[in-house]
């Protein structure tokens, strides 16, 4: 028998002769370890009658049984609700929200005559419990324990019997097995499976709370995320309250539900309709504003991009942007440059969207285009006009993806006119359009200003 390989990388399993400071696979550093364990050679086993292999033709379909976790927003990210046994890994920025989500969801699931273990690593039971009080969490069936050693852990989760169990957070449990420190790859490793297999074992739903690193991937060894079930992503912009679920592995439904919820000082609430929030409250239309219909998952949402162009006070004119890619736009800017005569080397220019939704998708491309025309020529676009399309380098209008689902949701929302793929080029778009708001503008009621 061949003599092993001496190290092993406890993030991807790459295994070497020598000790070196970085993986030659995954090229992390400082996960290169002694593989201690001898490799052994294995003998086939005699296989069970009820274990053998079946032809695939023979076996029967049946969709996993799931019971709603009482929060809508977070069963669609799931696929419909919680199918028992499954794993589900919340991850998210520090102060984001996780564990006032997921203690909104054992409230929920307690509610409903469920018993739901919520263990703790990282409050004490009084820290979680003034937060359950604040949020209105306080259940009978919710129990409580503040607990990092995971044979404790395992212990009370066959004491309690819960039907479901919330860990927060996993880089927070370690095996008294194991020497390395609570959050290393390894420790990270064995928690994550001896948890995966009592949740299947006892086909208890398992959640948890998975910590990040600076560029937003999930902390730990990449293992974490192929051994549960679900991997949902929370986030959300600190400036404001606005916070989005959406899962970016789901075994049992789609990877393209979005859940939306807002941050309150009573806790976290759902907002299952999010169609104003993206918008601004002025009731008459104003120039350098265009609304565009946005693709969050399936769900199509109105946002307004807004645009101020002004004359440069440097010899280098401004271009700053918020909440749209700065790439995108000076694409915008070139293309508006080229094809629709729009001289804009001398000004500056601002682009910004309403809410804090951030527009990374190049649907919005000719909403910016006509939010910045609209600036330029100080003329407000026509009243309820959504504009949905993608620009090329060569000035033609292309549909964007789900365009039919987008422009749907503008009729239904009130906007009569869309302006879409069907203009076909930008320098027939922009006259077209600036020229109906200055007719609109021109038999439009002057707003009468109240004296003092």
């Amino acid at each position: 028998m061949a003599k092993p390989s001496a190290y092993r990388c406890s993030e991807c399993g790459w295994t070497t002769l020598k000790w070196v400071g970085r993986c030659g696979e995954c090229q992390q550093w400082g996960t290169v370890g002694e593989a201690g364990v001898q490799a052994r050679r294995v003998t086939p086993a005699a296989v069970a009658a009820d274990r053998a292999a079946r032809p695939i033709t023979e076996l029967r379909t049946a969709d996993a049984p799931r019971w709603p976790s009482g929060v809508a927003e977070f069963d669609r990210v799931l696929g419909g609700g919680i199918v028992p046994g499954a794993v589900v890994l919340c991850s998210g920025e520090p102060g984001v929200g996780k564990s006032t989500l997921l203690l909104a969801v054992a409230a929920k699931t307690a509610s409903s005559g469920r018993r739901v273990l919520y263990v703790s690593g990282e409050e004490s039971l009084a820290q979680v419990r003034l937060r359950a009080e604040r949020t209105g969490a306080l259940e009978p069936q919710l129990y409580l324990a503040s607990e990092t050693d995971l044979a404790t852990i395992l212990g009370q989760i066959r004491d309690t019997a819960p039907e479901l169990v919330i860990i927060d957070s996993v880089q927070t449990v370690a095996n008294a097995e194991n020497e390395a420190l609570a959050g290393g790859p390894s420790q990270v490793r064995d928690v994550a499976a001896a948890l995966t297999r009592a949740a299947k074992d006892a086909g208890v739903p398992l959640l948890l709370v998975g910590h990040v690193t600076k560029d937003g991937s999930v902390a730990g060894p990449r293992l974490l995320e192929h051994l549960v079930d679900v991997v949902a992503h929370f986030d959300g912009d600190r400036q404001t309250a606005l916070r989005f679920v959406r899962a970016s592995k789901n075994r049992f439904g789609p990877t393209d539900e979005v859940g939306c919820f807002e941050m309150t000082g009573d806790g976290i609430v759902e907002v299952p309709d999010p169609s104003g929030l993206f918008l601004s409250r002025s009731a008459t239309p104003l120039a350098g504003t265009c609304v565009t219909v946005a693709l969050e998952g399936r769900r199509a949402i109105p946002v307004e991009v807004q645009a101020l162009v002004v004359k440069a006070s440097t010899a280098q004119p401004r271009r700053v942007v918020n909440g749209v890619d700065a790439s995108r736009v000076a694409m915008v800017l070139a293309v508006l440059e080229r094809h629709a005569e729009l001289h804009l080397g001398g000004s500056d220019v601002y682009v910004s969207t309403v809410g804090g939704i951030r527009l990374t998708e190049p649907g919005a491309d000719l909403a910016i285009a006509l939010a910045i025309a609209s600036a330029e020529r100080n003329v407000a676009l026509p009243h309820r006009l959504a504009a949905i399309g993608e620009i090329s380098l060569a000035g033609e209008i292309r549909a964007a993806s789900a365009a039919k689902r987008r422009v749907t949701e503008a009729r239904r929302l009130g906007y009569n006119r869309v302006v879409d793929e069907s203009v076909a080029l930008v320098r027939n778009a922009i006259p077209e359009t600036i020229s109906e708001g200055r007719r609109q503008s021109a038999t439009r009621e002057p707003v009468g200003v109240p004296e003092f």
